[in-house]
């Protein structure tokens, strides 16, 4: 019979997808218990494929693997009786083979349930259609039960029930058709929340710690936070352990797990009490880990550094001596320094930014929850459109505030438009990013004498030719595609954003491969603030740009600009305003829920940051730094997060809802000249 013919019966149970490909080619064997036909694995070369014959009774059918290639994984079929011939079909060929992550979703689970007993349900759940669906197989239960093990990549079992699986479409709407369960969703990938592109990720600084209420009370000393990022830093100042400083509570159940150059004994401690791992979606969507040179850690470890950061804003300790390349020297600290800390890693590095997977995420919440954390921090989340209670994000949240634990999400970096505000549920707190009254005003003195004030990081003056980016680039538009071939070699290029719609880190990097010395880059003013840009830039608004533009026509190749050292200034400029790139509301599920619930500090914030990981994660970038600059609702979501943990730490009866509605109803503007944000 050909392909042809095998399309023509049109029979889509007879090509199934094996679940959660690892290297292996399945055939049927005789059963152990049952004596009848199940799945067995060879293990062969990714560049074999096979075709097995079973010990069936009675006229065995045969089996068809396809070639093992990265454009078609292995797709299994079971020829009807009597066909001698067999051939490999594409998975293409039946969309409902393709296998993916599910998260199927079972409600709550009794107070003092088996968690052991918990995850034998799950199985039995999944191994009751698992194999039926796959293979028509059903008089094996044993067999059954152990290729739905295969499939489970987690059970969710001791704050609620649930678990991941890798199913395709027919089998996950089958699942999601049965009474017990509540719901069946594909596990997305959230990104984390900061304003960084792939493009580039350095970005603006302050002071960390202005606008938080910092108290010494040592009953913050009972409540752990529990951060959902990235992992941690251990070795960071900010999660030292104080002399002093209490035992661990004896609420709290979690652990350090081992992992790649994370030992627990040596990094965790009375501060870092809680340190786990989850890659199991994360692999299952990308592959395996690529940790050859520190590219990743298989550990809590820290690789990206966004974790550590957000971390630290939250709960870091008290430290002496921050600052960047000197500068917003001083002191940092979290919101509420003596709260301990317990990192759940869920977010890996990949093409420069942090993937996060739900099923991994979900799993987190599973183990906090139980583990005893009193607030969940997540800088994390997806862009609408949005499903209600078909995420990880609004299940742990919801089971989270049953169980008396609030938890604080990221508002998004959409910008500017309506409805676009992520993590959205009504039990939960939604934060959006402002501003603070800190800026780094940097004085540009033109050849012609004229003066203009723009904002930046400039550590050292400098005195340089100064270049229209037109010259490098077609139609003036300072990306790196559309350069000339030609060489800025000692010149400072100006640059606008809204030519050709350049972000000011993408138009660097643009001037750096064109061997520019520096770049002046012209923004609107509602986006106009300093900024990492790896290369030398002053940020200026399109006023100022036109003024340096005009210039520059009119002293063609003798146009000259003298950039003077950065300055710190407070209390000059008007803050709290909704960062420009902040998420807005309301949400897009429901617009009688309004969100963000309230906004905290997420522009230019200095926090702690691992020294392996370059401050723009940039590999050409080789600079090695103890505290970074970001920016981002992510930035913004562990502010409200410490202040939480003060609460719960005066009010441990508080109930979520209480806790939120203080947070909401507390919340004062500044006035400009004062140098504290409260």
């Amino acid at each position: 019979m050909t392909p042809a013919q095998w399309r023509q019966l049109g029979d889509a149970s007879q090509l199934h997808r094996l679940g959660g490909w690892r290297g292996r080619c399945h055939a049927f064997a005789p059963c152990p218990r049952a004596g009848a036909s199940t799945v067995r694995s060879a293990v062969l070369s990714k560049q074999q494929s096979c075709l097995l014959s079973p010990t069936h009774r009675p006229s065995p059918p045969q089996l068809g693997l396809l070639p093992l290639t990265p454009r078609h994984p292995p797709c299994l079929y079971i020829p009807p009786m009597g066909v001698k011939n067999s051939y490999p079909l594409p998975c293409e060929d039946q969309p409902s083979s393709r296998v993916k992550v599910h998260i199927v979703y079972l409600g709550l689970i009794n107070h003092g349930h088996d968690p052991l007993l918990t995850t034998k349900s799950h199985i039995r759940l999944l191994s009751n259609h698992h194999l039926v669906l796959y293979m028509h197989v059903s008089d094996c239960g044993a067999c059954r039960e152990e290729e739905a093990k295969e499939a489970m990549l987690y059970s969710y079992r001791r704050s609620f029930s649930g678990f991941a699986a890798m199913l395709n479409s027919t089998q996950a709407t089958t699942l999601g058709s049965m009474e017990e369960v509540i719901s069946v969703f594909k596990s997305k990938t959230l990104q984390l929340h900061t304003t960084r592109s792939w493009e580039f990720m350095g970005l603006a600084s302050s002071e960390i710690g202005v606008a938080m209420p910092v108290t010494n009370s040592t009953s913050a000393d009972n409540v752990v936070v529990g951060v959902f990022d990235t992992g941690v830093w251990p070795e960071s100042g900010s999660f030292r352990e104080d002399a002093g400083m209490p035992p661990v509570p004896p609420s709290w159940k979690g652990t350090c797990v081992k992992g790649e150059k994370f030992d627990p004994d040596k990094a965790c401690n009375k501060k870092l009490v809680g340190a786990r791992y989850y890659n199991s979606g994360f692999e299952r969507e990308f592959g395996p880990l690529n940790t050859s040179g520190d590219a990743e850690y298989r550990s809590p470890r820290d690789r990206l550094g966004h974790g550590t950061h957000t971390a630290s804003t939250a709960v870091g300790a008290a430290v002496e001596g921050a600052g960047f390349f000197g500068l917003a020297p001083g002191t940092a600290r979290g919101g509420a320094p003596r709260a301990r800390l317990a990192a759940y890693k869920v977010c890996w590095l990949k093409d420069l930014l942090g993937q996060c997977s739900e099923a991994d995420i979900l799993k987190a919440f599973d183990d906090a929850l139980a583990d005893g954390v009193g607030v969940i921090s997540a800088s994390l989340g997806a862009s609408p459109p949005l499903s209600p209670f078909s995420s990880s994000s609004d299940i742990g949240s919801f089971h989270a505030a049953q169980m008396g634990v609030l938890v604080v999400f990221s508002a998004g970096n959409d910008g500017l438009e309506a409805s676009l505000v992520q993590n959205v549920s009504p039990w939960s707190v939604c934060v959006a990013a402002s501003t603070i009254d800190r800026s780094y005003p940097t004085q540009l003195m033109l050849g012609n004498n004229i003066s203009i004030m723009g904002e930046g990081f400039i550590l050292l003056p400098m005195k340089m030719r100064l270049v229209d980016g037109s010259k490098y680039f077609s139609n003036g538009a300072c990306d790196f595609q559309r350069w000339k071939g030609n060489f800025a070699t000692g010149s400072i290029v100006l640059c606008f954003s809204n030519v050709g719609s350049v972000t000011s880190g993408s138009a660097a990097l643009a001037v750096l491969v064109a061997n520019g010395s520096a770049m002046i880059f012209a923004e609107p003013l509602t986006r106009k603030a300093a900024q990492d840009d790896l290369l030398p830039s002053v940020h200026v608004d399109i006023y100022q740009g036109t003024r340096i533009l005009y210039y520059i026509q009119s002293a063609g190749s003798n146009a000259m600009v003298q950039v003077m050292r950065s300055k710190t200034a407070v209390g000059r400029s008007p803050a709290p305003s909704v960062a420009y790139f902040s998420s807005r509301g309301p949400s897009s599920i429901t617009p009688n829920i309004l969100k963000p619930d309230i906004t905290a500090p997420g522009v230019n914030i200095l926090a702690a940051w691992p020294p392996t990981s370059p401050p723009s994660v940039l590999p050409i970038d080789g600079r090695s730094v103890e505290w970074n600059f970001d920016s981002g609702t992510s930035m913004s979501c562990p502010h409200v997060s410490g202040v939480a943990a003060l609460l719960k730490s005066v009010h441990p009866d508080w109930s979520p809802a209480a806790v939120k509605s203080a947070l909401m109803t507390t919340g004062i503007l500044i006035r400009t000249n004062n140098k504290k944000l409260r």
